[in-house]
């Protein structure tokens, strides 16, 4: 592998996986207000947001971290501008206090927060609006969850910076990932470079995955999985990335390293990699380059399906899991891109609506699906191209599952949130 090429992919791991307190809509939500006061100089009277469609779908039913358990995106937008860090980006939410949060649930009473949808935007597109008397501070984030766009100050534009995929900023090339150089890229890493990176992801995964095991939270899917499947590898690679996700959308604390923007996803793809490197005994080493593998196949395909769609991201973040595994058991190639086309032929394509407790159900059927794939690819069997989206080779496979999300499933986008926020009547169109 070429140096360039080499430092693309180190990069991409330096740039995606960084960890996040909470669902990252929400926090992005908490982000916009939090330095939009900052800029302001003083407390608001009023805060507007104005979202796109996705941001909307995945902040209206999950919890926000550090809010005593509220929800949606008055709650995220108030708790950030009240007790938000904005030079924490992610982390916004880190330091709130319990006056913070009594706070909080006192102007969501009060009704200073409101949301309207913007349409015709990028699928991640936040705007927040906060005013005091005749003063006001207005911040844009589009595309990526702390990529700001646009600050306006009384009228003002202090910043106007143009939109751009977020790979030309981080310095990054997503295009070029592919199955073989990803593989290539896993033997080759020396662990010194990757070691920080990853070793942050077993850790503050692992933790949160038990967290969620060892209270209720959600619809306690990782823990019911556990007590009514046993204790097998298959079942604790389902159970602890549900779990994870269990913690993290009933408003959890704790931080995760996400993947491709979202902790969930970051979940999937390490958790189940990490319970087979536990359950097979391999080496430190080994279980970090199978977590490369597994980080950036995810990535691979969210770069063609888009950051935020009706397309649920556990199918990606699996996919990738189970190629991990795969690596991880040795499997050439041929057998890791098998079980990548054997998860998409099984589960691509499930519908995302929204951040919410049912993740973590979604989650599960997708490690089970790509542990399914594993099996079968080991056994050089597959589902053959001309069957439904299988196409001759592996990378056609996966850009033909990222058009049906990014292109296809934005009319599914559409009426998804259309029904979520009640601007259809479902009995009358059915």
């Amino acid at each position: 592998m070429d140096s360039a090429l080499y430092a693309n992919y180190l990069n991409i791991l330096k740039h995606e996986l960084v960890p996040a307190l909470g669902c990252t809509e929400p926090i992005a939500i908490a982000y916009a207000s939090a330095k939009a006061v900052s800029i302001l100089g003083e407390f608001p009277d009023s805060i507007v947001m104005s979202c796109s469609g996705n941001i909307i779908k995945n902040v209206k039913g999950v919890t926000v971290p550090n809010s005593g358990g509220m929800k949606g995106i008055e709650a995220a937008a108030i708790l950030g501008a009240v007790g938000g860090d904005a030079n924490r980006e992610l982390e916004v939410l880190e330091g709130v206090t319990e006056e913070h949060i009594r706070k909080t649930a006192e102007l969501v009473k009060n009704h200073i927060c409101s949301c309207t949808l913007v349409e015709g935007v990028a699928n991640l597109y936040i705007v927040a609006r906060v005013s005091k008397g005749n003063h006001f501070a207005e911040v844009t984030i589009v595309n990526t969850h702390t990529n700001i766009t646009r600050i306006v100050k009384d009228g003002e534009v202090l910043l106007d910076k143009p939109v751009k995929a977020e790979e030309t900023d981080a310095g990054v090339d997503k295009s070029r990932l592919t199955v073989k150089d990803i593989l290539d890229f896993a033997n080759q890493v020396k662990m010194e470079d990757i070691e920080e990176i990853i070793d942050r992801q077993v850790r503050l995964n692992s933790a949160i995955s038990q967290e969620g095991l060892d209270n209720n939270y959600g619809a306690q899917i990782g823990k019911t999985l556990m007590h009514v499947w046993g204790k097998s590898a298959t079942t604790r690679a389902c159970a602890r990335a549900a779990a994870g996700s269990d913690a993290r959308m009933g408003g959890c604390s704790m931080p995760v390293v996400i993947n491709s923007g979202s902790g969930n996803q970051g979940i999937t793809v390490s958790m189940p990699v990490i319970v087979y490197a536990q359950e097979w005994e391999v080496s430190r080493e080994k279980m970090f380059r199978s977590l490369v593998v597994s980080n950036l196949i995810a990535i691979h395909q969210k770069y063609y399906i888009g950051s935020l769609s009706a397309y649920c991201g556990a199918v990606s973040a699996a996919c990738g899991a189970g190629a991990g595994i795969t690596y991880m058991y040795g499997g050439s190639y041929e057998q890791v891109s098998l079980t990548i086309i054997n998860t998409l032929g099984n589960v691509g394509g499930i519908v995302c609506d929204g951040a919410k407790p049912s993740c973590a159900a979604k989650i599960a059927s997708s490690v089970d699906a790509a542990l399914i794939a594993f099996q079968l690819s080991i056994q050089n069997k597959s589902f053959l191209p001309g069957e439904g989206l299988i196409k001759g080779d592996v990378e056609e496979t996966i850009k033909s599952m990222g058009y049906i999300g990014r292109v296809g499933m934005k009319t599914t986008d559409t009426e998804i949130l259309n029904v979520m926020i009640d601007r259809v009547n479902v009995n009358q169109e059915c």
